[in-house]
């Protein structure tokens, strides 16, 4: 299971892993993991051609049995040797709910791997105070904290964002604030440095007490985070360049929250044309940061699927009024007709873990 804040890259590096153990010979299953369906990340690892399960309406603490349902499908279904899970971005206690009732309760089909949590430099020196920027409030923080607190590994991603300074500072803070804790920098992007990474995760998780969580402070400061997802029919009669539309869909949001002063938690979007498997990616971890493109379409296109999923720390009503108002006038623009044909907005529910053990 590979843990972290929203934005840390945990798709990437997931994708990173398939590749890994598929190298290596061994089949892989994915389990994706959201508040709400039409997932992003589900789009993109089913591009790459790998099984994989989504579980939506909470997070695996919360649908521990949906957990093992899908991995109990996937089996059927692929046979995979290596099931590699990724958790609601904003959910912590991952050791004592999900980690530690699978290897009670499910030991004897199960080996669980130590517990990786990654993260986005730029937000982790944020978070620390080494670096300024925006920066979400004392309650979020609480949650980001845990999840460093809970790690066997932290594992510090885009190594190719920081200069030798940064990343030595970086590395210093999370060990001293995290002392029972191993960190590694890794760039899931560039591949490097991975197989340190990698290596560790054929050891055991450690059995060590559950760390203690104020379930009251964990609900605020995830109820504090916005969520939007949508999909969205997008059709034209003469084609159009759906990379430019993605990236100016991306700054017409980008600049709608930063004039509310709205924080970026994870901004991403995929566009998939309705014939072949290209897939257009966008992502964006600050309302203050430039947004990426992985992936681009090769081809002009005149019908495709639009996926927008936003998680930042404000109101929900004012995160689709922004998305679905800049979506209405970037499509004008391009001459493009949209139906929506899934639309959520919302804040998290309290946190109700299916199983809590302490203790290994």
């Amino acid at each position: 299971m590979v843990g972290g804040f929203l934005g840390a890259g945990k798709t990437t590096a997931l994708l990173r892993l398939a590749e890994h153990f598929t190298a290596q010979g061994r089949r892989v299953g994915l389990i994706t993991n959201d508040q709400s369906q039409g997932l992003v990340d589900t789009s993109i690892v089913s591009a790459r051609g790998y099984p994989v399960e989504e579980i939506t309406g909470g997070c695996f603490c919360c649908r521990f049995r949906s957990l093992t349902d899908a991995a109990d499908r996937l089996t059927r279904d692929a046979r995979p040797e290596v099931f590699l899970a990724e958790p609601v971005g904003s959910c912590t206690d991952l050791r004592a709910t999900v980690q530690y009732p699978l290897r009670r309760l499910y030991g004897d089909d199960y080996r669980v791997a130590p517990l990786s949590v990654l993260v986005d430099p730029l937000r982790a020196a944020r978070m620390l105070g080494l670096e300024e920027g925006r920066a979400f409030s004392p309650k979020v923080k609480y949650v980001y904290e845990k999840q460093l607190e809970e790690a066997d590994i932290i594992v510090i991603n885009k190594s190719d964002l920081l200069s030798p300074e940064r990343r030595d500072a970086l590395e210093r803070a999370l060990k001293d604030q995290f002392r029972h804790t191993e960190v590694v920098t890794v760039s899931a992007r560039t591949g490097t440095d991975l197989d340190v990474w990698f290596g560790r995760l054929s050891e055991p998780l450690a059995s060590r007490p559950a760390m203690a969580v104020d379930y009251d402070l964990y609900a605020e400061g995830e109820a504090l985070l916005g969520w939007l997802n949508a999909t969205c029919r997008l059709l034209a009669v003469q084609p159009f360049d759906g990379n430019f539309f993605v990236q100016k869909l991306a700054d017409r949001i980008q600049r709608g929250l930063a004039g509310e002063r709205i924080e970026i938690a994870h901004f991403k979007m995929t566009l998939s044309p309705d014939h072949g498997s290209d897939l257009a990616v966008l992502n964006l971890v600050r309302t203050d940061g430039p947004h990426e493109s992985p992936h681009l379409l090769g081809d002009e296109l005149t019908d495709g699927e639009l996926i927008l999923n936003l998680r930042a720390e404000g109101d929900p009503v004012a995160l689709n009024r922004i998305a679905m108002r800049g979506l209405e006038e970037v499509a004008r623009e391009a001459g493009v007709t949209t139906k929506i044909e899934h639309s959520e907005h919302f804040r998290p529910a309290r946190p109700e873990p299916t199983h809590r053990m302490a203790m290994p």
